[in-house]
């Protein structure tokens, strides 16, 4: 009798052991539920968040088209030219809109194997593989002879999926990342530390060229990468002057005119103000429940022709892309 006691006991509590890590597993499979649920809510909250930010940035580029209106302050009430950013906080979260002009950017489709070669060196690049990069971005771009096979398609057939170079204008700036040589973070940019060891953000091929800029048109000086300054012909001493310069406050056209001595030759290359096509690259970060700011983000780049006279609202968006990358420092254009 005490012995069918004890094994019923035993079973019991064996059942009870094995109710109990059932229970924990499913708690814990509906607490991964329920977070994983969130995370998903606040990166749809955070996407549209990004996407009514940079319509917002656009209608405010709209309304000052005609003119920059002006607080009673005097602050600007939308937007004017030189605006590197709009910051805009909604109910359900805060957005910063990068405003990009494309016309500080050399445009890919007609930079020299000169330029390209300077660019990438000033990227950091050593010089074999600065030269090997702008072989393959002009060969990318320009026609086969009698459709033969180039040294870079050789490349692009031994790679998985293989492809040939397309030998024709490039369309979207993002199909460098396919030419042989290039990696994400001469693309997209990064982090370098300075001689004092602080750390700055570090522009990528991305910030450099366009697909859209005016071709030899010239380049922005208050928006252009201080990279794709020194391809345009800076020397690299001046092309500080200018950053640290600009740092402080947008370049007036008196500034610019005292600026032609160090910029010397290259002075012709740059200009005040953009030109009618822009990019507004727009990043998102929603509110938690309890009002804290989120550490999810979402970005969409839309760029934008502006003065376009066969639309009635005198725009046409020339490429949207929904998973941008934003520059680097983003998250301190939110504080």
């Amino acid at each position: 009798m005490r012995r069918d006691r004890g094994s019923a006991l035993l079973t019991v509590l064996w059942l009870g052991a094995a109710l109990s890590a059932i229970a924990l597993a499913v708690s814990l499979k509906a607490r991964t539920e329920v977070e994983r649920t969130t995370s998903s809510l606040e990166a749809a909250r955070a996407h549209f968040l990004a996407s009514g930010a940079a319509e917002r940035a656009l209608n405010y580029v709209l309304y000052s088209l005609g003119g920059s209106p002006r607080l009673p302050d005097g602050r600007i009430r939308f937007w004017q030219v030189g605006m590197p950013l709009l910051r805009f906080r909604f109910p359900t979260g805060v957005a910063a809109v990068e405003m990009i002009p494309e016309s500080s950017r050399l445009n890919v489709n007609h930079a020299t194997l000169e330029d390209l070669l300077k660019l990438n060196l000033a990227l950091g690049l050593p010089v074999p593989a600065a030269r090997q990069l702008a072989q393959a971005i002009i060969e990318w771009r320009e026609p086969s002879p009698m459709g033969l096979l180039s040294p870079f398609d050789a490349i692009y057939l031994r790679r998985t999926p293989s492809f040939r170079a397309p030998h024709a204008s490039v369309q979207q700036i993002d199909e460098l990342m396919n030419v042989a040589g290039m990696t994400p973070e001469l693309f997209y940019g990064g982090w370098t530390r300075t001689q004092e060891g602080r750390l700055v953000p570090r522009a990528g091929l991305r910030d450099c060229l366009t697909v859209f800029a005016a071709p030899e048109g010239p380049l922005d000086i208050n928006n252009v990468a201080l990279p794709a300054m020194i391809a345009a012909g800076v020397s690299p001493q001046a092309a500080m002057i200018i950053e640290q310069l600009r740092s402080r406050a947008p370049i007036t056209e008196r500034q610019l005119g005292e600026l032609n001595r160090i910029l010397g030759p290259a002075a012709g290359r740059f200009r005040l103000g953009g030109d009618n096509i822009y990019t507004l690259r727009a990043t998102a970060r929603p509110f938690k429940p309890d009002g804290r700011l989120s550490d999810l983000r979402r970005t969409v780049a839309m760029t934008v022709q502006l003065y376009y006279r066969e639309s009635a609202s005198a725009t046409r968006v020339l490429a949207w892309q929904e998973n941008a990358v934003p520059r680097p420092d983003i998250d301190a254009w939110f504080e």
